[in-house]
């Protein structure tokens, strides 16, 4: 996909919708008598004036509707600079009300039975919350409504630091949100190659992981060895929240690039023992902090295990994105107490610079580096325990600097396997110096490791990666300088 296609996706959708939205302020108004203007200026005072039309509420549910939808269309229809302008008379002054507040407060103090305390204290919730958030709630009454408010927080998130009542906006925003996308209405659908282009077009745009080159690359990933599954909302069927693909394969897979190969032929689902889940994607920016993928993952284990009960084997092929930034914070001194002696020499003498650090910088800078046999040889092991180092080092909070590494061993998979070379795409060796990572699912071990994750911080980990940790520490790992990444 290039990056010229997706922008006409998102395009045509906020066309879709603004459109949507002016059939019914036309429609409604005609029915109360209102005028609907296609006119969307970046005024401060008109925008305020629609708002507080809106929370008026004068003439009933048709009046309305006719108020949201057209309030909602001039924002669609607004340039970026004007919708910060909207999002800021929206948090400004729509906020909660001081002195009502301070009022409630006064009033359930005075109370001196509990009948007033209760009536007082119900009055005090109502004042707490804000205008905005009963304007917001309109739109959700509204065509696509939600999805609506979903891209809104997506357009406020870069404004966050701009003052404290965008960010007071933007947690009503996500307390709303949370609240309509419990697990409870959300739906797991698989994804075919027989789905509608407009799906499988969303599918292309929103991967995050591994980019979908062409429709080709997109139907090899839909093939009978593959399988994609994704969350959807039923106020937003066409929409998905989050997907995975996953491939279906024997024995635990260490090479994306083998995974995606259009040119390899399909392998027999039936003989395949292992699902690894190579592609994890959230598709809604305004859904951050909301988090899908681990509700995703224990629903498609569930699915695959009773249509494909020869699948024991459930683990992920994941890209370490924190890798190359963390190796290059670490300093010379450190590296070289890290390395053996013959480790150190051929490095220093590959990557020409007496300095360990900059060598290996150098090294790792060289276009295609993981195909001159002797540099990859040379840095195999070493690269590899100090991967291992990576996994060991942990925030201020005691979890994993890695944001990948969270997300699987919060969820109760065990740090399975470090791969050499597993994703020597451009990306992957930017990020990573092409080294991926195993987490494994054991469906009985799930719950375990994510409660002993939790309350202790513990980490589980195999044998193998228990072995290459101790490698570590024999070799001087300790005297790598806590980071604090992440």
């Amino acid at each position: 996909m290039s990056e010229q296609e997706s922008p006409s996706l998102f395009d045509r959708a906020l066309s879709n919708l603004s459109a949507s939205w002016r059939e019914i302020s036309v429609s409604a108004a005609r029915t109360v008598g209102f005028s609907v203007s296609d006119e969307a200026v970046a005024d401060a005072g008109r925008l305020q004036t629609q708002m507080r039309e809106c929370l008026e509420a004068r003439g009933g549910e048709v009046s309305a509707r006719v108020r949201a939808a057209s309030l909602g269309r001039a924002y669609l229809q607004l340039d970026t600079p004007g919708r910060a302008l909207f999002l800021e008379i929206l948090a400004r002054d729509f906020a909660v009300e001081e002195a009502a507040v301070a009022e409630a407060i006064a009033d359930y103090q005075a109370q001196e039975d509990e009948q007033g305390r209760i009536a007082a204290g119900l009055r005090l919730r109502e004042v707490l919350e804000p205008p905005r958030v009963r304007l917001l709630r309109q739109f959700n009454s509204l065509p696509e409504g939600v999805k609506f408010l979903v891209d809104m927080r997506a357009d406020l998130l870069p404004l966050l630091d701009r003052s404290p009542h965008l960010r007071a906006l933007d947690q009503d925003l996500q307390d709303l949100l949370t609240s309509w996308f419990d697990t409870g209405f959300i739906d797991l659908r698989r994804i075919t190659w027989d789905s509608s282009a407009a799906l499988l077009e969303k599918l292309i745009a929103y991967e995050a992981v591994h980019e979908i080159r062409s429709w080709d690359d997109l139907r090899n990933r839909l093939d009978s060895d593959r399988r994609c599954y994704a969350l959807f909302h039923p106020r937003m069927p066409n929409e998905p929240l989050a997907f995975v693909e996953v491939a279906l394969v024997e024995g635990i897979a260490g090479n994306v690039q083998d995974l995606l190969d259009e040119k390899a032929p399909a392998a027999d689902p039936a003989k395949a023992d292992s699902a690894i889940f190579y592609s994890i994607s959230n598709t809604q920016r305004g859904l951050r902090g909301i988090t899908f993928g681990d509700f995703l993952i224990k629903m498609v284990v569930r699915e695959l295990s009773q249509d494909l009960p020869r699948i024991k084997t459930f683990a992920t092929l994941s890209p370490v994105p924190g890798l190359r930034v963390w190796l290059e914070g670490v300093d010379g001194e450190s590296l070289d107490r890290f390395l053996g002696n013959d480790e150190r020499s051929t490095i220093r003498k590959l990557g020409q610079s007496e300095d360990t650090a900059e060598a290996l910088k150098n090294l790792l800078a060289r276009e295609n580096w993981h195909r001159h046999a002797k540099v990859a040889e040379s840095l195999k092991d070493p690269l590899l325990r100090l991967a291992a180092r990576y996994f060991m080092e942990k925030r201020g909070n005691g979890q994993p600097i890695d944001p990948v590494a969270r997300f699987h061993l919060r969820n109760g998979a065990r740090l399975e396997r470090i791969n050499w070379l597993g994703d020597t795409s451009a990306k992957g060796l930017r990020q990573s110096a092409g080294i991926m990572v195993n987490y494994r699912y054991l469906l009985d071990d799930i719950e375990k490791n994510h409660e002993a994750y939790m309350a202790k911080g513990t980490v589980a980990v195999s044998s193998d990666v228990r072995s290459l940790m101790r490698r570590v520490r024999d070799s001087g790992g300790g005297t790598l300088r806590r980071l604090g990444l992440g």
